[in-house]
């Protein structure tokens, strides 16, 4: 690909610089607590920081490292791990990590039957004074007597749902009861975006509080080397990501004479679908055109995002993708979806676009528009920027998750003495 004219290498401005109030120095501030408190994350965590495989390992990778600049926090992480055979325990940036094994075949009978029962007994032992659960570790520590805070990423019934097969709809029915049994139950929620908290309304009963997901500092610093025509999309190859519908719209752009190259980076989640994307790239004769990265380091991402002319992602099912963030983070146009999450973080004609997903021709007439108007491309880019600054930047999610967790443990220990329940339900 050739350069376009706004290809010229850019340097972005260090982000504490500009962060204002939300902004961070080495560490988060914060009231102190009258001593050091000791917190367990329950949550996804890999094996290889660098290379997290999704959103929640990303989200949790990146809030760590900062909760751990917290000086009155002692942070410690409680994950399963299938290749574990025994528990581990070991020192991560400041953080202390603890992989447990993970024995079950099916996810949601065993995050309410052995997972949980293994989980909470670890979690006895450690002792914390409070325990933040991420994803499915909400359902592990459902029921636990200590202050509990539970960030919830996604609707894994309605993601079921749209993956499909034989036994979608009963699977999508069961983790329906098993996930609005748990948010009733959790005294503190983190909501990452409206959209998760609309979705609470009328069955959570706790406390819900409103803290994006952070994203990783190294995004905001990416130098851009932008080269023209490249489309990057992060995330894996799936019916709820769309990836046939992003290629569908790919094929009519090229076909209206674009030059572009298309770069997918995640992993397939289903064999199935795997064959049907890349039967279509070669049935389109794309086969020069699209590259199918799959899963990729963060370095690679940030590589990536470092050329992107533009980022795009059409789900039909999202809160708050973490791929979408990064690119805003570095600085590049968006292209999303007009529906769930995504309109909540991308403003359309400011920040990106937001188009129909199961609109090809939408979808190919917004990339055309960008890729073809370079100081289109440079405005939306900043605005894109900016936007991350104030709302994603780790230190200002740390330092407000920080003051969720002073709350619940007050919260709770007030509860106590007179044998109150948990609080009515309220928002902060």
């Amino acid at each position: 690909m050739t350069s376009s004219s706004s290809a010229a290498s850019q340097q972005p401005t260090d982000p504490r610089s500009v962060l204002g109030t939300h902004g961070s120095d080495a560490r988060p501030r914060a009231p102190e607590f009258p001593r050091k408190v000791k917190v367990a994350v329950a949550t996804s965590f890999p094996r290889c920081p660098e290379a997290p495989c999704g959103g929640v390992e990303a989200v949790s990778v990146s809030l760590v490292e900062a909760l751990a600049k917290c000086e009155d926090l002692e942070v410690h992480v409680v994950t399963m791990d299938r290749a574990c055979r025994a528990p581990t325990v070991e020192p991560w940036r400041g953080a202390t990590v603890h992989r447990l094994p993970w024995t079950g075949r099916n996810v949601l009978t065993y995050a309410v039957g052995a997972g949980r029962r293994q989980m909470q007994a670890y979690l006895v032992q450690l002792r914390p004074d409070l325990v933040h659960a991420h994803d499915t570790y909400g359902l592990m520590i459902q029921g636990m007597q200590v202050p509990r805070v539970f960030t919830i990423h996604g609707f894994i019934h309605a993601d079921t749902r749209i993956a499909g097969g034989w036994s979608a709809w009963p699977r999508s029915v069961l983790w329906r009861w098993a996930e609005t049994a748990c948010w009733a139950e959790q005294p503190h929620i983190i909501s990452i975006s409206p959209y998760v908290r609309e979705r609470l309304h009328g069955i959570a009963t706790g406390t819900i509080h409103d803290i994006e997901n952070p994203v990783a500092e190294e995004f905001f610093r990416i130098p851009r080397r932008e080269r023209g025509g490249v489309i990057f999309s992060a995330g894996s190859l799936c019916p709820r990501k769309n990836t046939l519908g992003l290629l569908e719209a790919f094929a009519r752009l090229t076909a209206n004479g674009v030059e572009a190259e298309l770069r997918l980076a995640g992993a397939a989640c289903d064999a199935g679908y795997e064959r049907r994307v890349r039967h279509f790239v070669e049935s389109r004769g794309l086969g020069d055109r699209v590259m199918l990265l799959g899963n990729i380091s963060a370095d690679r991402v940030r590589e990536e995002l470092a050329e992107a002319s533009v980022f795009v992602l059409v789900s039909l099912e999202e809160g708050a993708p973490m791929g979408l963030a990064e690119a805003m983070a570095a600085g590049i146009p968006i292209v999303t979806s007009n529906r769930c999450g995504m309109p909540y973080m991308v403003r359309d004609g400011e920040s990106g676009c937001l188009v129909d997903p199961c609109n090809p021709v939408d979808i190919a007439r917004r990339l055309q528009d960008l890729l073809e108007g370079n100081a289109l491309r440079t405005r939306m880019g900043e605005k894109a920027r900016q936007f991350a600054l104030d709302r994603f930047h780790p230190d200002h999610v740390a330092r407000r998750t920080r003051d969720v967790y002073e709350r619940a443990i007050s919260n709770y220990h007030a509860a106590r003495p007179s044998g109150a329940g948990r609080e009515a339900a309220r928002t902060c």
